[in-house]
Parts: structure tokens; sequence; C-alpha cells
């Protein structure tokens, strides 16, 4: 989890499949739709989600580490920049940090793009992390000799069903 930032920060990124969630817009028609139409699947996609996957350590040879992050909410603030609330889980924190980072868009695909961002306490990072469909990769950089990949799912909590009630 000490790779969090990385992750949190570039990962910004995202379209869900129609199985992620309920009534969302299938992305397969995503390249004849309007920027302001992209925008609102991003901040649909990506808020209250979570990033369940792992990320990799250049030279060590080791599996690939597992790592998960959540995102509470995501909104556009204005050309590039969003507003990403997102939930850091690391050591015994648990704290929700609101973060201005860019996205950027080729074609109809988001890109969280970061480059030498100070989180206070932890370190700096750069990182690049693409989404499409319901899976998010990227590289992540926490200075010159300390970097890797970043890869997994974009996942939804199921709806809650209502109470049953009595009749």
């Amino acid at each position: 989890m000490r790779f969090l930032f990385p992750f949190v920060l570039a990962v910004s990124f995202c379209f869900t499949s129609p199985r992620s969630r309920a009534g969302e817009i299938p992305p397969a028609t995503q390249s004849t739709a309007e920027p302001a139409e992209l925008d609102l699947r991003f901040e649909r996609v990506m808020t209250n989600a979570s990033l369940a996957g792992q990320f990799t350590i250049d030279g060590e040879n080791t599996a690939p580490k597992k790592d998960h992050y959540t995102i509470v909410s995501v909104k556009k603030l204005r050309g590039d920049l969003w507003l990403f609330n997102a939930r850091i889980q690391f050591g015994s924190k648990d704290v929700t940090v609101p973060l201005v980072l860019p996205v950027v868009w080729a074609g109809d695909t988001p890109i969280i793009t970061v480059t030498n961002v100070g989180v206070p306490g932890i370190g700096s990072y750069t990182a690049r992390v693409m989404i499409f469909d319901d899976h998010y990769a990227g590289v992540w950089s926490g200075g010159p000799t300390h970097q890797g990949l970043l890869f997994g799912r974009i996942e939804h909590a199921a709806p809650a069903s209502a109470p049953a009630t009595n009749r």
C-alpha cells in the first residue's frame, strides 16, 4: 500500500462496461460522443469506484503486489482539471483527501496525467493511468529509481436492495 499515492494521483480515468453499472450507457460507441458526454460518463464511472488491482516495482523479480483504491467522487473543475476525493487507507491512516488532477483524452479514452505531484509526508509522484471499459493500466514513478506498472479492474458496489416490507 505504500504505492497508493501514485495510483490515486494517476487513477482517475475510466469507463465502465454495462455489467459494471446498471443503467450506464455502454461505451461501445464512445468515439462519436461529445466531450460533455464523455466528461459526464467519466464522472459517473469514477464516483464511488473501487480500483482493485496490482502494482509492480521495476527491478524486483517478484510477483505483482495487491493494491486497492477508493474514489469517493470526481467532479470536473475547468479545462483538464478534475477534483478527486480519494479515500486513502495507508497503515493506520484512513482519510479522504481532495486532489486536483489533470485528465487528458486520447480520443474517447481518459488518461490521468500527473507529473511530479508532491504529497506532504509521502513524496513526489509522476504517473500516467489509462482507463478503458472496466479496467485501468498505467505507469508510476516515485523518483528516478523507484517506478513500475499498475493495473486492475474498476468495481462498483451492487445497489442496495430495498428492504422487504411486511404485508
